[in-house]
């Protein structure tokens, strides 16, 4: 399954909200250096998804717009 989300780091909360079939919008509170946003960003994935971490694989990693990749 591949999904788009939108992430806004620095945010003052961690949330995960759907937009549309295969459209999200993450707010994550941890900023966008030294990798620190997509691990969250994969964390509250696997959580909201209810999937493993391992299962989820960033496209793009230094876009705000991410390509996500599910197996």
């Amino acid at each position: 399954m591949i999904i788009q989300v939108q992430t806004k780091p620095n945010s003052n909360k961690n949330s995960i909200e759907k937009i549309s079939n295969n459209q999200y919008l993450a707010h994550i509170k941890e900023p966008a250096e030294r990798n620190k946003a997509n691990i969250k960003l994969i964390n509250l994935l696997a959580k909201t998804l209810k999937v493993e971490v391992k299962d989820i694989k960033i496209k793009n990693p230094k876009s705000k717009d991410k390509i996500i990749e599910i197996v």
